[in-house]
């Protein structure tokens, strides 16, 4: 299995930071986080994608995945009105486009919050209208989007395996597939290997962390409650061969290299052991 790193923690360092620390970690790809400073997709698309590109193949660690931040301020595609949502879709059409032009095998979005007083039935329309809309540019594009659930404590939208499960099968799309991040399902009590069970070839990544339980912080493996030795075991005894990201995110943003470092030898010694 290739483990990936998250590159989000890393939004306060300079962007050659991540390629050589992934290299001299022993990361075999980058999922690379589409925000200020480094890659937010309209910065990509005024010529800051060289810059990334370069970087790459400097330090040969390819990007896997193109991740564009969304689901908050400004773009949620959920929530508004249909200006609103329309931009955030223009948005992410364009983060599609710059997946695909970093070479990624996928880009990878979420549902974001909806908003209390939004009714299942306006929930569902409009998030089977959005990735309609996604899913057939990406179609276009000849590259593939994944939609990832989120914890409960983020949104309202899509959260559950049943929930993509639903999507999926809705749009019926060659590029339209699912990822697992493991927070969510352990957080709301559901078993982790049913998104490999009741997905099957439709998923097509995974975020690996580890969790409290309680709450969607996500931390170093080791650090939380979720038992990711025999986790992984039944991983790739079910026979899942994608990628396996780490996904820290902010709670480790002041000394990133030190965390992406411990993350990946504590990981190591979790599924070697």
């Amino acid at each position: 299995m290739k483990i990936g790193m998250f590159t989000s923690g890393y939004q306060l360092s300079d962007v050659e930071d991540i390629f050589r620390d992934a290299k001299r970690f022993g990361y075999d790809y980058i999922e690379l986080w589409g925000g200020r400073p480094h890659a937010y997709a309209y910065d990509l698309r005024r010529g800051q994608i060289d810059c990334i590109l370069t970087l790459r193949d400097k330090y040969e660690i390819p990007i896997k995945v193109y991740t564009p931040e969304h689901n908050a301020y400004p773009y949620n595609y959920m929530i508004g009105d249909e200006y609103q949502r329309k931009v955030s879709i223009e948005y992410l059409k364009n983060a599609i486009e710059m997946g695909k032009s970093l070479g990624a095998d996928y880009t990878v979005i979420s549902a974001g919050h909806a908003g209390y007083m939004a009714t299942k039935k306006e929930i569902w329309e409009r998030l089977s209208k959005s990735m309609r809309e996604l899913a057939d540019y990406a179609e276009k594009k000849e590259h593939i989007i994944l939609l990832e659930a989120l914890t409960p404590f983020e949104s309202n939208v899509c959260t559950t395996v049943n929930d993509l499960c639903e999507i999926i099968e809705y749009i019926d799309s060659p590029c339209f597939g699912a990822m697992c991040d493991v927070v969510p399902p352990f957080v709301q009590h559901e078993s982790i290997m049913s998104y490999f069970k009741k997905l099957g070839k439709n998923l097509k990544h995974l975020h690996v962390v580890d969790s409290d339980g309680v709450s969607d912080t996500h931390l170093l493996p080791g650090d939380g409650n979720i038992p990711l030795k025999e986790l992984m075991e039944e991983i790739q005894a079910y026979g899942y061969n994608g990628g396996a990201t780490i996904e820290l995110v902010t709670a480790y943003i002041n000394e990133p290299s030190l965390y992406a470092r411990r993350a990946i030898d504590r990981f190591k010694n979790i599924t070697e052991r």
